[in-house]
């Protein structure tokens, strides 16, 4: 194994996993942040950081991180850490072209004695049985006798100042007892929350995959109890209070369930059990629940506007907020485009504005064009998608006098200017 003295440390990937995990071990260690977006990495070198998750300052703490796109200068390096995305494709399998492409990058100039270890979400079995494969395939090395491996499932929470990467107990593993004291002790060095050693890499796998299952299990639930008591005619967050009045009950609110884990990690679990032969009940049927709110919001949408006597065709929606969540520029596997869709599909004019998106990425990722401001503009109907601050201070009662139909989904401003929420 490695001394501790000289371990040099590439974290392939500077996305919202990587940036901020180099960060924290570029205090500590020489590290190399290493992304093939050449263009990300020109503004990490100035310390610019579009994601919004370290400042400047931050960036510039880490006094021992480099930053780099070029695969020659990681190659010294002897700890690879993966963190790249791991996507669905469109049949809502799990997409694992770029962790298998960073594993044949990390392979190419893998040596004797090196550790790679992966964050990336998977199924489990993932890293032992897809990925290592890989790495021995381009290393011509022996698993567990040349390389070794560890698994540490990312935990950041996009946006979230507060529970920071430091300040979240991680999971830690490794393909043998001494790589997985290595593991353990290499993010010791850098979480202050501390870590749990998990007996092996399958479970720290597993548990990232029930992580985000859960929730979505828990959020799919309340999504449920939104559908019945809108026919019953009753609001969902008045229940929800009353029910909330007793000591154990989990307030889970509704809503759109986007964004790289919750949206997608279920399918992962889901994939490894329908290929053991088993099809998983309740996970896939909560992933339905949800993947379908951003239908049930359109379509309420447009009767409230039918009941108000309005013409669907040509009539004019104000979208508000594009990200997957609130006071943060993610747009990976946003849900407010299912809204957006159906919308169009009826034949609605649909504006969408978002002051934390980035208006480019949304133009390459979803073709369409987000309105850099608001204007002075009529709408028929305006949604509140994503709880971004600045749409607290907007003039909801200008709205209503014009008669402007509201639908809340994140049920954030007074409910004497909304028409429905969820």
């Amino acid at each position: 194994m490695i001394d501790s003295k000289q371990i040099s440390i590439a974290v392939i990937g500077q996305g919202y996993v990587g940036l901020p995990l180099a960060a924290a071990f570029g205090k500590c260690y020489p590290t190399l942040g290493f992304d093939i977006d050449t263009q990300r990495i020109k503004e990490l070198q100035k310390g610019e950081d579009k994601t919004l998750q370290l400042t400047a300052d931050e960036l510039s703490d880490s006094e021992k991180l480099q930053f780099s796109s070029n695969q020659l200068d990681i190659a010294a390096c002897n700890v690879f850490i993966i963190t790249v995305p791991t996507p669905i494709n469109a049949f809502k399998s799990p997409d694992l072209g770029l962790l298998l492409e960073a594993s044949r990058m990390v392979g190419s100039i893998l040596k004797s004695g090196d550790t790679v270890i992966y964050e990336s979400t998977v199924y489990p079995g993932c890293t032992e049985d897809d990925c290592v494969p890989v790495l021995e395939a381009h290393s011509k090395l022996r698993y567990n006798e040349d390389f070794f491996v560890g698994y540490s499932p990312e935990r950041i929470n996009p946006g979230d100042k507060i529970n920071t990467l430091s300040n979240i107990i991680k999971v830690t593993s490794g393909s043998n007892p001494k790589t997985a004291t290595f593991v353990n002790q290499l993010y010791q060095s850098i979480i202050t929350a501390g870590t749990h050693l998990a007996p092996s890499i399958k479970v720290a796998e597993a548990a990232k995959a029930i992580e985000n299952a859960q929730r979505d299990v828990n959020i799919s639930f309340v999504n449920e109890l939104a559908l019945i008591f809108d026919r019953i005619g009753i609001d969902t967050h008045d229940v929800l209070d009353a029910a909330a009045t007793k000591w154990n009950f989990l307030k889970f609110k509704p809503g759109l369930v986007g964004g790289h884990c919750i949206g997608v990690d279920p399918y992962y679990l889901a994939h490894k059990a329908e290929a053991l032969g088993y099809h998983p009940q309740v996970i896939l049927s909560g992933r339905r629940v949800n993947d379908n709110m951003g239908m049930f919001v359109a379509n309420k949408l447009i009767k409230l506007l039918i009941s108000k006597g309005n013409t669907i065709k040509g009539a004019k929606a104000l979208l508000l907020g594009f990200t997957f969540k609130e006071n943060c520029p993610d747009i990976r596997n946003t849900r407010v485009i299912d809204i957006y869709k159906e919308l169009k599909q009826f034949g609605l004019e649909v504006d969408v504005y978002d002051p934390w998106a980035n208006p480019q990425e949304v133009a390459a990722e979803y073709q369409f064009s987000l309105i850099p401001t608001l204007a002075d503009e009529q709408y028929d109907a305006v949604i509140i998608a994503v709880a971004h601050h600045q749409f607290l201070a907007l003039d909801y009662a200008g709205f209503k006098k014009n008669g402007t139909v509201i639908f809340d989904t994140k049920s954030i401003i007074p409910r004497v200017f909304v028409d429905a929420r969820l």
